[in-house]
């Protein structure tokens, strides 16, 4: 019998390129990019599932069509009728990427509306993960029965995996900010923040402070993202400092901590130590940041391990 691992959030469709305003058609997001790495590198006998919400458009089947054929479980997206899927865009300026985000109708944002679909979504997980862009997106009644629902997992033996990715455009005030994550931290067993995102919301001195303030709260693994700096990863049993792979060069960096979180869950799962998994977490990041896009072809990854 297949193990299960669920990704809860929010698939987008992505229109990325746009030279002679001509652009190419995908589909991308933070907790799909790191299912779409977990499912790469998990042994035979687990199974990944996605959990969100799409509209009963075009579009939307496409991209559960597109899920699908990555290998992921769609048979948590529910369909809502009426709704459309959410949308973004790319462009370069300044020598970086930069994103237009249309999301406000997404489907994705009733994710957690049908509490009993929700808890057949998670009923038979092993791992379960989510980011802090799938909490931002609910309104407060829905973000706390999954905050609750994810708890009651945990509680029954679920390994539950949080990364706050905090994006500011999503929230309304420093302090939704700080109670979700902190919410989302209590009901958590491995949090993965990255530390320049988190300085401006609770003031961390340093990297330090954020895993503290994170076991604090609840959680009893911490891994704190640095960029290309080492991440800190602490536990009850001590802590590390684990470099980042030197790369030639970086080609694209979107999807960076999204794979370094499906290389450290997969490695855990496959019962790596976290300073091992935190190795694995950065072998796949590096090789994902020498390709365009966020999701590359999994053969490519074969050269991380």
């Amino acid at each position: 019998m297949s193990r299960i691992a669920v990704s809860i959030g929010e698939a987008m469709i992505e229109m990325s390129g746009g030279t002679d305003r001509t652009y190419r058609q995908g589909f991308a997001g933070d907790t799909l990019n790191t299912a779409y790495y977990l499912n790469a590198l998990l042994a035979e006998g687990w199974t990944v599932r996605y959990a969100s919400a799409v509209g009963d458009d075009l579009y939307s089947r496409q991209m559960i069509d597109f899920i699908g054929g990555t290998g992921i479980d769609t048979s948590t997206i529910r369909t809502i009728e009426g709704k459309r899927a959410g949308l973004y865009m790319i462009h370069q300026a300044d020598g970086d990427r930069h994103f237009t985000y249309w999301r406000d109708t997404s489907a994705a944002k009733l994710l957690a509306d049908d509490a009993t679909a929700l808890d057949a979504a998670l009923s038979d997980a092993e791992l379960i993960y989510f980011s802090g862009i799938t909490l931002a997106i609910l309104a407060p009644e829905a973000r706390g029965r999954l905050i609750a629902a994810i708890g009651a997992r945990r509680t029954a033996g679920a390994t539950v995996a949080f990364d706050p990715n905090i994006r500011p455009a999503l929230w309304v005030d420093t302090r939704s900010v700080v109670d979700a994550l902190t919410a989302a931290a209590e009901v958590s067993s491995i949090v993965l923040p990255t530390h320049a995102d988190e300085v401006p919301y609770f003031g961390d001195a340093d990297d330090e402070a954020t895993a503290q303030r994170y076991l604090s709260a609840g959680c009893v693994e911490v891994v704190v993202k640095n960029g290309a700096d080492p991440a800190l990863v602490v536990t009850g049993g001590g802590q590390w400092r684990v470099g980042a792979r030197t790369v030639a060069s970086v080609v694209d960096a979107t999807g960076a901590g999204d794979s370094f979180n499906g290389g450290y869950l997969a490695a855990r799962l496959a019962g790596a130590n976290p300073e091992d998994a935190a190795e694995a977490g950065h072998a796949t990041a590096s090789v994902v940041i020498g390709h365009h896009g966020a999701l590359i072809p999994k053969e490519a990854l074969k050269r991380a391990f």
